[in-house]
């Protein structure tokens, strides 16, 4: 191959590296953002209306889970699950 091809590989690899860096920085700011507006929406609405939130949305996951395991046996989906340690310190149990 010749040099002046590989300079240019070179680049373009530098080039794509750069782009998937800000892609990640941009993911990881849209995550903050989002659970700040979860956090402020959990103290808004209060831990008991959280609560029961939370049950209702797991219990229509569990719904969706059954039918999708009724239709084709085998299947294994994701569950709706909040872990612990991120919930603000007043809605942990």
């Amino acid at each position: 191959m010749k040099e002046s091809k590989l300079i240019e590989l070179k680049n373009r690899i530098e080039g794509l590296t750069n782009i998937v860096k800000k892609l990640v920085q941009e993911v990881q700011t849209n995550a903050n953002i989002a659970q700040g507006t979860l956090t402020a929406f959990q103290y808004h609405i209060g831990k008991d209306k959280w609560e029961k939130l939370i049950k209702e949305l797991k219990e229509k996951e569990e719904k969706i889970l059954n039918d999708k395991r009724e239709k084709s046996p085998n299947f294994t989906g994701p569950k709706l699950e909040i872990p612990e340690e991120e919930l603000p310190p007043s809605q942990r149990k």
